[in-house]
């Protein structure tokens, strides 16, 4: 029997679990938090830091593992890519982790294959950050040098003045893993998340996901859909630009999350995780949209095996929306029960209490919930949900 590592076992996690339990394999978890729901199917788990390289090889040394996999997060990729490297096993090494993760270095590697990316400064301190706006030009991105989820994300017109630099440039700092803040030129245009997977060096594109965000400043996700609306011409495009990204990075034997914007001069590449998306695209919608189980093809690309891309069913649509919700203590929760009565809808989740604090949405962390919901296509997957999340009302007061 094989024994997999799952770096990080919370609900986003939960998938890369309970799918490799189903494979037949024995699962050694880690996670920071005993309490994470992956922690108790584990065969065996150990509460450590999993952004610790050294404390994850450990792990990976001791329970001799053949593969060892991250999914819908980019907290412990580095410590992946070690353990990879060092145990010369199947997936992204360290360098591939770094340029996947530190977005000056994928910069730097889409521009030198070159891969159409938004020209981008890396800064340390909001005097170079004012240099570069100033340099590249309004309107800009200012956005921590190493995260996710929408965390740290600004939107400059050039407007606000001195100060609002300086505030996104702490903002974006204070969020990065890294000490450096990306400055880039704003890409206009609506925006797309490509789901693929690599092995051999070829890519191979499962879908591509429609976006809705909050738009400027923060642009928080708020919606997917599957399979995209857009045209047949307009997908190649989206998608040639996401597989030349990976090539760029060196991704190969694991997932690829790539983000692309269709603008005015084409399709520009955003950026690119080594894992699988999150936000349920690649564990919900994308098993439920095209019939592919993503998360079983990634477990497999991790030790080293072709994965098994064979639909389970015929293509049809699946979309997700997050609930709506002003910012105050919640008073009280309705609508859940008939949402989840609605044609067609998966899944309901709120994930506050009455009594709790919601804040202003200006991350994936700071939403209330959401819906999934299937159709025939995506239209009407898109028309269940948005009807499912008009049904629940989060109801706050200041």
């Amino acid at each position: 029997m094989k024994t997999l590592l799952v770096l990080a076992a919370g609900p986003l996690q939960l998938s890369a679990v309970t799918t490799a339990k189903r494979l037949g394999l024995r699962v050694v978890a880690a996670d920071g938090s005993a309490e994470a729901p992956g922690m108790a199917l584990a065969d065996k788990a150990y509460v450590i830091d999993i952004r610790d390289p050294e404390a994850c090889l450990a792990v990976a040394r001791k329970e001799q593992i053949d593969g060892v996999i991250h999914i819908c997060s980019e907290v412990a990729m580095l410590s992946m890519g070690r353990i990879n490297e060092e145990l010369h096993l199947a997936g992204i090494d360290a360098a591939t982790a770094i340029r996947a993760t530190n977005k000056a270095e994928m910069r730097k590697a889409f521009e030198r294959f070159g891969t159409p990316s938004p020209r981008a400064i890396a800064v340390q301190s909001a005097a170079e950050a004012q240099a570069a706006a100033r340099q590249i030009g309004y309107p800009v991105i200012v956005k921590p040098g190493r995260n996710s989820g929408s965390r740290g994300i600004t939107k400059l017109s050039g407007d606000e003045g001195a100060d609002a630099l300086a505030s996104a440039f702490d903002y974006a700092f204070h969020e990065s893993r890294d000490p450096v803040v990306l400055v880039e030129e704003f890409v206009d245009g609506p925006e797309f998340s490509i789901e693929i997977l690599v092995w051999n060096g070829r890519p191979r594109v499962l879908t591509v996901t429609d976006k809705e965000t909050t738009g400027a400043p923060h642009f928080v996700e708020t919606g997917h859909s599957e399979p995209t609306q857009q045209p047949a011409e307009a997908r190649a495009a989206i998608e040639g630009a996401a597989v030349a990204g990976v090539k760029a990075l060196g991704i190969d034997w694991a997932a690829a999350h790539a983000e692309v914007r269709l603008s005015s001069r084409g399709p520009v590449l955003m950026e690119i995780g080594a894992r699988l998306g999150g936000d349920f695209i690649t564990t919900e919608l994308v098993p439920r949209s095209s019939g592919i189980d993503m998360v079983a093809g990634a477990i497999r690309l991790a030790l080293g095996e072709e994965p098994d891309l064979t639909p389970q069913h015929e293509p049809r649509g699946a979309a997700i929306r997050y609930l709506r919700h002003r910012p105050g203590r919640i008073t009280a929760v309705t609508g859940t029960d008939e949402a989840r009565r609605m044609v067609g809808v998966a899944i309901v989740e709120v994930y506050h209490e009455v009594g709790e604090v919601l804040p202003e949405v200006t991350s994936s962390l700071t939403r209330a919930g959401h819906v999934i919901a299937e159709g025939r296509d995506a239209q009407e997957a898109i028309a269940r949900a948005e009807a499912a999340r008009d049904m629940i009302q989060i109801v706050t007061r200041a």
